[in-house]
Order: C-alpha cells, then structure tokens, then sequence
C-alpha cells in the first residue's frame, strides 16, 4: 500500500493479494472502500472519529485518503479542519493536527463530513511540502476528480499564506503521472529547474518509446523503477530493451529506485545536478553519503 500511495484500486489488490485477504482486511478495517472499486489505507476511520469529536471535518491528507488521493507519506496523524473560532480541546495523548478555517457550505461533504476533493487539494496545496502537495493534486487529475482548469481558476482567487504555493501547485499539476513515485520524482526536477514531461513519447525514425518523464531538447529520460510495477519478467526485458535503444539513439537514461526518491531525494538531486553540471562543463560536488 505504500508504494501505491496507500489507496489502491480493486485489480491493484487482487495483483497482489488472494481475495480472501481482501475481504478479510476490509472486515477488519485494515482497509476502507471509498468508492466503487477504490480501497484507503483503513487509519481513515480513526481520522473520521477524531473530526466527529472536535466537530470538524476531515480535511488534508485525512481528506484525501478520504477520496481515494495517492499521497507520499502515511497519514499516521489524523488532520481536521475545525472553525475559526473553535477552542480546541484534545486528550493528553491524542495526537491530531487541527486547521482553522472558515469553509463555505460547498467546501463540504456533508455525507462523510470532509471537505470536498477540489478543497482538499487546494488545502494541501497551501500547507505541504511541494512534493507532497503535487503528488496529491496529480491523483486528483489523473483520476478524473478534477480538471486542471477548474484547480487553476480555483487557485487564482486564494489569498493570503499559502496562496502562491497553491497556485504554483496547479500550474504544474499533471494527470499524465503514472503515480505518486512519479509525482515526487517529478517535484524534485522541477526544484532543480528541469521541466521534464510525464509520460513522454519519444517517436523518432527507428525508435518509439514512452519514458516516466523526459526532455526531448535535452535527450534525457528519467525513469521511476518501482517493483510494484516492474515486478515481471516480460515487464524487466521490454525496459531494458528500451533503456538500450534510448541510449543508442543519443539519449542519457536516469533510473531512480523508489527507495531513492521517496527517501533519499538527496541522491536523486545530485544526480540530476551532476548530469547538469557535466553538460554545461562544471565540476559536480561529491555524491552524497547515505545510510546503510
């Protein structure tokens, strides 16, 4: 689940498990059916209850879990959104992140008491690391949610902290990534200055491939390698004989473990910087000590 994103779709769950695991973690609440078809990581009951007491309503992260969003990280603390004027009153050990906002009714949805998809990732937008929030804006396009136009007209009349970080997150959301891994590898290319393209065709005389992300100008092919998704035989010898044409016919091919990105963002960046540097004639710093 969380390399899925912690959400899954029903064939993702049966490519991976019997269904009588299925039917059993749903009965156990390990997981939770948000929609038809459409499985969230089964901490979204906890974070409904925690709303309910504070007489908020879901919103950010717990939100999206809510609506079946990809997100980076697991959602471990429950987040609401209670009103303005709300003296908030929590256990010693409960644990909970609590936003003060004034919500229009429409910001709403009454039947599950979270805020709606388009105020959801406008939420996490404002309040989380780029990555993060891009990731989640992303899951939103590509499962139809949202459409672009509407995030971006949406983002352009916020105001005040978080405004520009939000509209900077709708300007560059994209359905076209494949998944959150995507998102994020994604994110940290853009920090670095490279727009690279999700699901680039590359289609010259001879060669025909579709790389994770990539730069036609700059010949450079950006892969995200994840073994949810690369986890057969067929699969592993039609990469590599695409990795093998790519770098043929004149193109540099990055490939970054989903460890890499998700954990060790510092590697992924000094390679891209590294690659960079080289093609403009500078001298790279070291490579990154990582742990382990």
């Amino acid at each position: 689940m969380e390399a899925l994103g912690w959400v899954a779709t029903r064939a993702q769950l049966d490519a991976r498990w019997p269904r009588r695991w299925i039917r059993r973690a749903v009965a156990d609440g390990v997981l939770v059916r948000v929609a038809r078809g459409r499985y969230a990581h089964g901490r979204l009951n906890q974070h409904r209850q925690v709303a309910a007491a504070h007489g908020g309503v879901v919103s950010h992260t717990s939100a999206a879990l809510r609506w079946g969003l990809a997100v980076k990280a697991e959602p471990i603390t429950p987040w609401i959104t209670v009103a303005r004027t709300y003296r908030l009153r929590r256990r010693p050990d409960e644990q909970l992140r609590a936003s003060y906002r004034s919500l229009r009714p429409d910001e709403i949805d009454r039947q599950t008491a979270s805020t709606t998809v388009l105020r959801t990732v406008l939420d996490c937008a404002r309040d989380l690391p780029f990555d993060e929030a891009l990731c989640i804006a992303d899951s939103a396009l590509r499962e139809g949610l949202l459409e672009s136009r509407d995030l971006r007209s949406a983002a352009a009349t916020l105001q005040g902290k978080g405004a520009a970080r939000a509209r900077r997150v709708a300007r560059l959301a994209s359905g076209l990534s494949a998944n959150p891994m995507e998102s994020v590898l994604r994110a940290i290319a853009i920090e670095l200055g490279l727009a690279l393209t999700p699901q680039l065709q590359v289609c010259e005389d001879g060669l025909f491939a579709r790389v994770d992300l990539g730069d036609e100008t700059l010949r450079l092919a950006v892969e995200a390698e994840g073994f949810a998704w690369h986890g057969e035989r067929r699969q592993l010898e039609r990469d590599a004989r695409r990795y093998d044409l790519l770098v043929v016919f004149g193109w540099t091919v990055l490939r970054f473990s989903w460890e890499q990105i998700m954990h060790h963002p510092e590697l992924v960046r000094w390679c891209l910087q590294h690659w960079r540097g080289v093609h403009r004639g500078l001298v790279p710093p070291s490579p990154p000590r990582l742990a382990g």
